[in-house]
């Protein structure tokens, strides 16, 4: 294939982003701009004009989906076997592999093994306990976010116990210590460790980083804008030789925060790498133009970007629908009845919303009206009971040193080994320094079977521990010999597993389908080298992601019912946008930080942008959630949408006979140029101000926003807080007394609500 056939359906700005390929590249593209289509033709540039070898460029996406779609395009384009090689992963993926090969380096053994949120959960509660630290006042997860963030801003436990300043961060530095000394001798790895021990590996070993950095003459990553700390530097380290990466991203769809996701990445990519080309892709060819209006007009309310238009040659378009109604059930009811209208296939129709708990209603009007689902969330086959179960004993086999898999395994099938007997044992393996496993065999084999009755361990208990020690040891020989398959058929039959879960009369048909389905998919990671076929088996299943667990193609037709977070990267013919309210998106959590609300907005737009040719939004009056029942008050991010876009359906209330529409449009849609005169103020800094939610504090800054003023507060009680002035109510001290019966007074942003 010639240059020109290559390029010919591309538009000029495509073509541009494809043919630039001397020095770093960023590329800002816009939802439904063709960036997956401009990385497949800019890797097939590469390999056929460039002459760069498929095997000499990288290519990181956030997701293994992506990662295939990319391949099967390249694949198409550059007329491959199925078999040809070109390095896609995901940067967890990237770093994986990095540690197989050169993890010993930085004391990774090679057979490690990959812990999940549930393994760290489980870790974690044991170390409070061993603390003598209660985890309903300190919870597991509140300990490891402070660990998370403390990795990703590249703190060891040493480092970060030399700044601590408060009581929890004292908590949580003991609790690291004990983590990374509990993960030690598991030979285990977290999420964050594969990527801060991978760059560590080349901070600290040039050798290692001139071979990566000389094997591979170009970079590319997609989603720039979710890239976190550590990634960032990762792929600075990497691409600082040849200076030849391409970044593909959009700040306005960085929503991972919670995920360490920083859209400053991007902003800040070309300070790093001088003299970066920009190229924008704004030309969506997904959606039409009334949601491609929509949507840009709401993420025009968001600072810090980089400034562009989103536009579409596609046609006008339906209106954008606002449904209203009552409650949540009358909610799920409108919806159901709307799509029903549109006599879509229902693959081609998807319900979002902010938090997992708002599916109930719809999944409750779907079996109403016998209409097919795939709810996107649900229980995930690598998380199933008898999945997790057989995945413990393949990881056991793998790694000895696998302390939480034991753990889950050693009395399972029961075998007469209590937890109170597995705890003995860990306390015991802990003071000889080994790990649990380790320690077990060698009780065995020197013949030091008193140590264990003399710590209370029952005759039958040491029995069973023995048993099951021989087990483990024939099921080791057997993986030497066997395929991954044949292993799990071994493991079923030696540890009478198979006969556990036959028993099982209620779902003992359904588990034992799911272990046959465990084993077609391991039929791919079949070898000649068994022992690597293991690792790499088990390594593949802990970087799936959640929507790839659920979201199947082989599926049967139905609506998808989908979080906003996990509908990054998806696109439907309809999208129902559900629960636009306030504490709801934006979300209670966001309410009183600017930059939280700009996420949320964030959100929306993502959600927006899903919709190729019908888009319809939804809010209650009244919700149940969080189990509370009462009145809602609708999204702020409703206003920031042109009135002339929208088409008002409101429910025929049954508990109301108020025939206006409960959304009062005259109010709430005007002009965004209006917003930008903003009312002014008498507050000034130094000044002591009282909020509802946080407190006396006083005003550190006051910095003037586009269409507000945003407060840094500090509060005595809670921290810091940066707070909209509009959203935040707050008064001056001195005036609280003058002011204590105007509490019922509304400004005009609520007042056609209530």
């Amino acid at each position: 294939m010639n240059k020109e056939k290559l390029l010919l359906e591309l538009s000029s700005r495509q073509k541009e982003a494809v043919e630039y390929s001397d020095g770093p590249l960023l590329i800002v593209a816009g939802p439904g701009s063709g960036k997956t289509r401009v990385i497949a033709h800019k890797i097939a540039y590469l390999n056929l004009i460039k002459k760069i070898p498929l095997n000499s460029i990288l290519a990181v996406t956030f997701t293994n989906k992506a990662a295939r779609e990319l391949r099967e395009r390249c694949q198409s384009l550059l007329n491959l076997s199925e078999d040809f090689y070109l390095d896609v992963k995901t940067f967890h993926s990237f770093c994986s592999r990095v540690l197989r090969f050169d993890g010993e380096m930085v004391n990774v053994k090679n057979n490690y093994v990959i812990y999940d949120y549930d393994d760290q959960s489980r870790i974690m509660k044991k170390i409070l306990k061993e603390l003598d630290i209660d985890s309903k006042q300190v919870s597991p997860s509140l300990i490891l976010g402070i660990i998370s963030d403390a990795k990703n801003r590249m703190q060891s436990a040493k480092n970060f116990s030399e700044h601590v300043d408060s009581y929890i961060e004292e908590i949580a530095s003991r609790c690291y210590e004990k983590y990374e000394e509990f993960l030690i001798r598991s030979n285990s790895l977290d999420f964050d460790d594969l990527l801060l021990r991978c760059l560590n590996l080349f901070q600290n070993n040039k050798f290692i980083l001139d071979k990566y950095q000389n094997f591979y003459k170009y970079f590319l990553i997609d989603e720039f804008q979710d890239t976190n700390p550590l990634q960032f530097e990762i792929a600075k380290i990497l691409a600082n030789h040849s200076k030849n990466i391409c970044v593909v991203g959009d700040p306005d769809q960085s929503i991972y925060s919670w995920r360490h996701a920083n859209p400053k990445n991007l902003l800040d990519f070309e300070k790093y790498f001088k003299k970066t080309k920009i190229i924008t892709l704004d030309q969506s060819y997904r959606s039409t133009k009334k949601i491609i209006k929509a949507a840009d007009s709401v993420i025009g309310y968001n600072d810090e970007r980089l400034e562009r238009n989103l536009w579409t040659d596609n046609s006008d378009g339906e209106p954008i629908e606002l449904l209203e109604s009552y409650n949540d059930e009358q909610e799920a009811d409108a919806v159901i009845r709307s799509i029903k209208k549109l006599k879509l296939n229902l693959n081609e129709v998807a319900i979002m919303y902010r938090v997992n708990s708002q599916s109930r209603s719809f999944e409750v009007a779907c079996n109403r009206e016998n209409i097919n689902y795939k709810l996107i969330g649900s229980v995930k086959f690598y998380e199933r009971k008898e999945i997790k179960d057989i995945l413990s004993f393949l990881r056991i086999i793998s790694n000895p040193s696998d302390n939480i898999s034991l753990e889950r395994i050693i009395n399972l099938p029961a075998r007469g080994i209590s937890s109170k007997t597995f705890s003995t044992l860990s306390n015991l393996a802990e003071k000889k320094g080994l790990p649990i496993l380790e320690f077990i065999n060698k009780i065995f084999e020197e013949k030091k079977i008193d140590l264990l009755s003399e710590n209370n361990i029952t005759q039958r208990a040491i029995n069973s521990i023995s048993n099951f020690s021989e087990i483990i040891k024939d099921l080791v020989i057997s993986s030497k010999k066997e395929k991954i398959s044949d292993l799990i058929e071994t493991i079923l039959d030696l540890t009478s597993y198979g006969q556990f879960i036959e028993e099982d009369l209620e779902k003992g048909e359904e588990r034992i389908e799911n272990i046959l389905e465990l084993k077609s998919s391991a039929l791919e990671f079949s070898t000649d080298n068994f022992d690597n076929d293991l690792v790499d088996f088990l390594e593949n299943i802990s970087l799936v992601t959640d929507v790839e667990n659920n979201l199947s193609e082989e599926e049967s037709e139905g609506i998808t019912l989908i979080t906003l977070h996990q509908a990054k990267g998806l696109e439907f013919d309809a999208v129902f946008l559900v629960g636009l309210e306030e504490g709801l998106l934006p979300h209670s959590r966001s309410l009183d930080d600017p930059n939280d609300i700009q996420e949320e907005r964030r959100l929306l737009y993502v959600g927006i942008t899903r919709a190729r040719e019908r888009l319809f939004l939804s809010r209650s009056r009244n919700r149940k959630f969080r189990g509370q029942y009462g009145p809602q008050l609708s999204s702020r991010f409703l206003s920031e949408i042109p009135n002339e876009l929208i088409k008002i359906s409101s429910q025929n209330f049954t508990e109301s006979h108020n025939a206006n529409s409960m959304f009062i449009r005259k109010k709430r849609f005007i002009d965004k140029s209006h917003i930008s005169i903003k009312d002014s103020h008498d507050f000034n800094v130094a000044e002591k101000v009282y909020h509802k939610k946080f407190g006396e504090g006083v005003i550190i800054s006051i910095d003037e926003k586009s269409t507000d003023y945003e407060f840094t507060v500090a509060f005595t009680e809670q921290g810091v807080k940066r707070l909209m002035l509009s959203y935040a109510k707050l008064e001056k001290i001195s005036n609280i007394e003058e002011n204590i019966d105007d509490d019922f007074i509304k400004d005009e942003y609520y007042e056609s609500e209530i």
